[in-house]
């Protein structure tokens, strides 16, 4: 079974090109996919709402003790700090997908890339993690060829790139 993680911005002032690429992000997902989210709002929310009413199941790996949004089918508390439950989030991944957000999206992607696990980076969504094609240069993040990193303005293409990245 493959394991999609989601970054994307907690924020619940959402920039709507970001919230309609994220849900259809979600309808495109086959449903023998389990995905993993940071569980809480935003973008967050925006995906896992989308892809719980299909009948998807939604991981939501929590900071602290919180609850987190109402859409996860599991919560995972794990009691970290919010950097801190990024690691068991990218780590527990086999792709990661980055649908939108700041500096915590960001650290996100550059974390699982720096893990070995690929990313997949959905632009046009407004968020300022559009911007992280001008750090890959060949479809890398730096010299050490890592993991690979794909970009694409086309939710269903990013569901696209994030299977055949896992299942690679």
């Amino acid at each position: 079974m493959v394991q999609i993680a989601v970054a994307g911005s907690g924020d619940p002032e959402l920039i709507p090109e970001a919230e309609g690429k994220a849900r259809a992000f979600a309808r495109a997902l086959p449903l023998d996919v389990i995905l993993l989210t940071g569980g809480k709002g935003g973008i967050m929310e925006v995906v896992s709402e989308e892809f719980r009413k299909r009948g998807g199941t939604v991981v939501g790996v929590l900071p602290g003790d919180e609850e987190g949004n109402p859409y996860s089918s599991v919560r995972v508390k794990t009691g970290l700090s919010p950097v801190g439950r990024s690691v068991v989030l990218v780590t527990s991944a086999d792709v990661l997908v980055v649908l939108g957000g700041g500096s915590g999206t960001m650290v996100e992607a550059l974390m699982a890339y720096n893990l070995g696990i690929p990313v997949v980076v959905l632009t046009g969504t407004g968020y300022r993690s559009d911007e992280l094609r001008a750090l890959a240069k060949d479809g890398f993040f730096d010299h050490r060829k890592r993991a690979e990193v794909a970009f694409t303005e086309s939710p269903e293409e990013a569901v696209e790139l994030a299977l055949g990245l896992a299942r690679s």
